[in-house]
């Protein structure tokens, strides 16, 4: 019983160290969401130079995008004529920071902690997609974005409204597992290891125990926001700071999936630059970070914040907005609504299997808007209908288009 008073006692603590932080990164990606213009990432990545590296790594850092949405989002930006360069660098810099992690780390492991992985993200960036550029400077091959794809997105009558929903529904949604996932780790981790437990413990230490991480962390799927609790945790018991700056770099820059969709996409040259940079640059950052920033940034990584009124009530709203989430998926995921129902002429309903983000449910929404006879598709990601409006609905023909963005309509082949 005492073991699990701890446990609850830590998981509590850590919930008021994340939760203020990260609805305040939500709320400004959702303010970036809304408020940068549509085309301009396409706009201005496509030539295969430095110009268009450096501002794809610029942009990737502040963007809130996990591994499974940096993929997609990644490869409908070459498909519209982005270099391969420019695609490599925001490939790298994206999924390992956001404006929500930048938030959360400078919280629970100090800025100098997050302000040197913000770096090391951007130039691991530069660095990648200008390999790229110089060993396959061929690979350029534009393609013309269609009038769909390049159209503009209606005006909001309440962009702020706009940018609250966008925090709520497209980001919390596709990360809120995750992190939950990441505080019960953190937590199980505070009370299992004592404080400095892994300082003993030779083999953990310097760079036999970044090689270790950085072996863990290149497979697995690592949520950039959800794995700092873990990472704050681990530092707590003794692991180097340099070795959790391998664990955040590499761990949600890379996975199983990430190096598929990276080979089939950009080619196994590419693969290469793209891995061997990411494992390079997070290894001689995590020794660069404990040779020259270890002092400073180890004293904040035991801090707690303390238990004021603004966190307690930042901790009861992200836990009832988690609450609502959870309550929404399972709702809608057993309502018994069917693969295919037609409302009204001109519209219908398809359940997209596949969609794990908001970036996933972006790229249904341009693959189908981008069909012959769609005029509008608006698709949900709790649920994974899809509810689709126009004069010519094809189930077949849009079907298809689905199976092209990489997803699949629930009872089609």
């Amino acid at each position: 019983m005492e073991i699990l008073a701890q446990y609850f006692i830590a998981l509590w603590q850590i919930g008021l160290d994340l939760s203020l932080p990260l609805l305040i990164g939500l709320f400004l990606a959702g303010l970036l969401h809304v408020f940068l213009p549509p085309g301009f990432l396409r706009r201005h990545l496509s030539e295969p130079n430095m110009g268009s590296v450096f501002r794809a790594a610029l942009v990737g850092v502040p963007m809130p995008l996990c591994s499974c949405g940096v993929v997609p989002t990644a490869i409908a930006l070459r498909n519209a004529g982005a270099s391969r360069g420019a695609t490599t660098a925001f490939l790298i810099s994206t999924p390992q920071t956001g404006v929500d992690s930048i938030l959360v780390s400078a919280v629970m492991l100090g800025w100098p902690f997050a302000l040197f992985k913000v770096i090391a993200a951007f130039v691991t960036g530069l660095l990648g997609g200008a390999l790229v550029n110089a060993v396959d400077p061929h690979g350029y091959e534009p393609k013309m974005a269609t009038e769909k794809l390049a159209k503009e997105l209606p005006e909001r009558r309440n962009r702020l409204v706009e940018a609250c929903r966008y925090a709520v529904f497209d980001l919390l949604a596709a990360i809120d597992l995750w992190i939950l996932a990441g505080v019960l780790v953190a937590a199980a981790i505070s009370v299992a290891l004592p404080t400095d437990h892994l300082s003993q413990i030779a083999w953990t230490q310097g760079l036999w125990g970044m090689l270790l991480v950085l072996l863990i962390a290149l497979p697995l799927y690592v949520c950039t926001t959800g794995s700092v609790p873990v990472a704050a945790s681990l530092i707590a018991a003794g692991m180097p700071l340099g070795s959790a700056l391998v664990f955040l770099m590499a761990g949600p820059a890379t996975n199983v999936a990430t190096i598929g969709a990276v080979y089939r996409s950009l080619g196994w040259r590419v693969l290469l630059l793209y891995l061997g940079t990411v494992v390079i640059m997070s290894i001689g950052f995590g020794l660069t970070f404990d040779f020259l920033l270890s002092g400073a940034g180890h004293g904040l990584a035991h801090a707690h914040q303390a238990a004021n009124w603004l966190n307690l009530w930042a901790a009861v709203l992200l836990m009832t907005l988690m609450a609502f989430l959870l309550a929404r998926r399972l709702r809608r995921r057993f309502s018994g609504r069917t693969m295919l129902v037609q409302a009204q002429p001109g519209a219908l309903t398809l359940k997209v299997e596949g969609m794990r983000c908001g970036h996933c449910v972006n790229n249904v929404k341009r693959a189908l808007e981008a069909s012959d006879g769609v005029d509008e598709a608006n698709p949900d990601l709790g649920t994974g209908l899809v509810e689709i409006r126009g004069p010519h609905l094809c189930v077949a023909g849009l079907s298809q288009a689905v199976k092209q963005a990489g997803y699949k309509v629930a009872g089609m082949p």
